[in-house]
């Protein structure tokens, strides 16, 4: 079964502290399999030259939960997001967008499912040389011919949703590493988005910044009926936020679940992972040659 909904905008007026809704603008129509899950892979397998990222890997993102999307560094979870953009292609298997397989779609189709897609880079990824209201603007004026009047409210809004409408006027410069990540939420949801995709929201982020933004993923993904990925190493407020979470290791997937399910999970790489030990089937060393061969009197220098 087939679903045809439409994409738009809200257009707001702020008097005082009160938002009115005064229209919905459609913009582009399209059509979607009807799905409990939002994003599917489907026996993935992905490397960079003989290195495999991904192997025949099979995971799902519910539709409108929060899913974390946790690992060791380097055990492809920006890989996977990148799959889902579309900005990589997968040596096999699927990669479905609302029921569509988006490493079979032509620049057209790839641009319109990316217009339903926001993205929260790791350090905000801000324009340096436009203002906090042109770096949320830029997608409108790139994707929309929204008059100017409606991108100044529709901007004003999502400013507003993350509390920096008062800062519009501020350059990058001029802000927080905390308020850079707000700001970039902002654009990220500008476009009214059905899945946003952050990677790593919480780096670098003081106790009070890292809470207020856990505070709005939260918030935006219930209010506006979002689907968001979230990749984080921090485990306390990943876990608090999260509805389900995927744990990647070793080019597999090693558990996914809820939270509770997770953090119940026997897997050896699950416990090394949650408990933060330092010896397990993660090692300490990259795969190298053996000491023998660098130092002995062999491979290494002549003794």
């Amino acid at each position: 079964m087939y679903v045809c909904v439409f994409s738009y905008h809200l257009r707001s007026v702020f008097r005082g502290r009160v938002v009115f809704w005064q229209a919905r603008i459609p913009i582009t129509p399209y059509c979607m399999a009807e799905s409990s899950f939002l994003a599917e892979l489907r026996n993935i397998t992905f490397s960079y030259g003989d290195r495999v990222i991904l192997r025949d890997v099979t995971l799902a993102v519910p539709r409108g939960n929060v899913t974390a999307l946790m690992g060791a560094s380097g055990g492809g979870k920006t890989t996977v997001l990148r799959l889902i953009g579309g900005q990589h292609k997968a040596q096999s298997g699927q990669v479905l967008v609302n029921g569509q397989d988006v490493g079979r779609m032509d620049v057209q189709a790839l641009y319109a499912a990316r217009r339903r897609m926001g993205m929260l880079f790791q350090f905000g990824a801000l324009f340096t040389d436009l203002s906090v209201f042109e770096n949320v603007a830029f997608p409108l004026r790139e994707h929309t011919d929204l008059s100017e009047d409606l991108i100044r409210d529709v901007v004003l809004m999502k400013l507003h949703a993350v509390g920096l409408r008062g800062a519009r006027d501020l350059m990058p410069s001029q802000i927080s590493g905390g308020m850079a990540r707000r700001v970039a939420l902002a654009r990220a949801i500008v476009l009214d988005p059905e899945l946003v995709m952050y990677d790593e929201p919480f780096a670098g982020l003081d106790p009070i910044s890292l809470g207020t933004a856990a505070q709005l993923i939260r918030q935006l993904n219930d209010a506006m009926g979002l689907t968001s990925i979230v990749v984080s190493h921090d485990l306390e407020e990943t876990f608090r936020l999260a509805d389900h979470v995927i744990i990647l290791g070793e080019g597999v997937v090693a558990a996914q679940g809820t939270p509770e399910e997770v953090l119940a999970s026997r897997d050896p790489l699950v416990h090394q992972f949650v408990n933060a030990l330092p010896a397990g089937p993660v090692p300490f060393h990259y795969p190298g040659p053996a000491v023998a061969e660098d130092f002995g009197p062999v491979g290494g220098r002549a003794l």
